[in-house]
């Protein structure tokens, strides 16, 4: 019997997550061929999560509920989940009920025949405000040219992969994951499976404008030094340009005595390139920041407590 591993990143989601959990085993429950378990990281949330999760890991033992300490963010708590994650494939689920688990067959189809070892659920069209929409359609702008992936590939929330993929991820230690990142930087073969996202029926998104951009930084810094090259490009222009706006101004003054010197040409040329400058700081800052947290050994999660857990490959059980 093959067993599914299935990750669910819980915030915010009392009156969901269970219910995720119980389409979950009725879907499983199709294939009598595979067996599952469920990890459940609460991600550090403000309501009864963590009483939902553990009154879930007492009634059924496949529940592995986690508590983290501290609030982290999605990838973080995936990621925590990834650790110990047993199963040949392991699914990336959401704990909203938007993820159409009914469609889980389908989205394993790819990686079950052996062709691809990863699929991602591609949504036509996502039930999320147009800002939101904009700031997806931006961030996969960015990951097809950082991570060079291709165009058509689009990355979301319900995920499966195999086991070794899995493994590969979890060597990744420092404190900034991107899911998708450490999936398509360890293999090339990964699928897109049309289905539709569902309505939100039940709470609200948590995904604010500072937690997007939180992941972009991700997704802009973690995984290329592209960025500093283009910072390099840009200096090389700015000061191109600063010469020859130099040249122009002392032959003009030249062939044309008369001239007086422009205030607002100078004034747009110190903005100009003190913004050019102060941006590449900062995106030097940015590397640099990292970095040092990654040196300093900063978690990427912290586990306050968990029911039904024993680590992988060891044998202390946290309580």
């Amino acid at each position: 019997m093959q067993l599914i591993s299935f990750i669910i990143p819980c915030y915010a989601s009392e009156g969901s997550v269970a219910l995720v959990m119980d389409e979950i085993r009725s879907v499983v429950a199709q294939r009598p061929e595979f067996d599952y378990e469920i990890i459940a990281v609460n991600d550090c949330s403000p309501d009864g999560v963590w009483q939902v999760l553990c009154a879930q890991a007492d009634q059924d033992p496949k529940v592995k509920a986690i508590n983290l300490a501290k609030n982290g963010g999605r990838h973080n708590a995936l990621i925590c989940g990834c650790h110990y994650a047993r199963g040949e494939y392991v699914v990336l689920i959401d704990d909203d009920q938007q993820c159409p688990c009914d469609r889980l067959w389908d989205l394993m189809a790819p990686v079950e025949s052996g062709a691809y070892d990863a699929a991602f659920a591609r949504y036509p069209k996502k039930t999320q405000s147009a800002l939101k929409n904009f700031g997806s359609k931006v961030n996969d702008l960015v990951s097809n040219w950082l991570l060079e992936k291709d165009k058509d590939l689009k990355f979301s929330n319900f995920t499966v992969m195999r086991q070794f993929i899995v493994q590969e991820m979890i060597r990744y230690q420092n404190p900034y994951p991107y899911i998708s990142g450490l999936i398509h930087r360890a293999t090339s073969r990964i699928a897109n499976v049309d289905m539709e996202e569902r309505e939100r029926t039940i709470g609200v998104g948590h995904y604010t404008f500072k937690k997007s951009f939180a992941l972009w930084m991700n997704n802009l810094t973690a995984f290329s030094v592209k960025p500093l090259r283009l910072a390099t490009t840009c200096g090389v222009l700015c000061a191109l340009i600063g010469v020859i706006m130099a040249l122009y101004t002392v032959i003009h003054k030249l062939l044309n005595p008369a001239v007086a010197a422009g205030y607002s040409s100078m004034m747009a040329v110190i903005l100009f390139l003190g913004g050019m400058v102060m941006f590449m700081l900062g995106l030097i800052g940015e590397y640099i920041g990292r970095i040092y947290i990654s040196l300093n050994n900063s978690p990427q999660y912290v586990i306050r407590e968990s029911r039904n857990l024993r680590e992988v490959g060891k044998d202390r059980e946290f309580q």
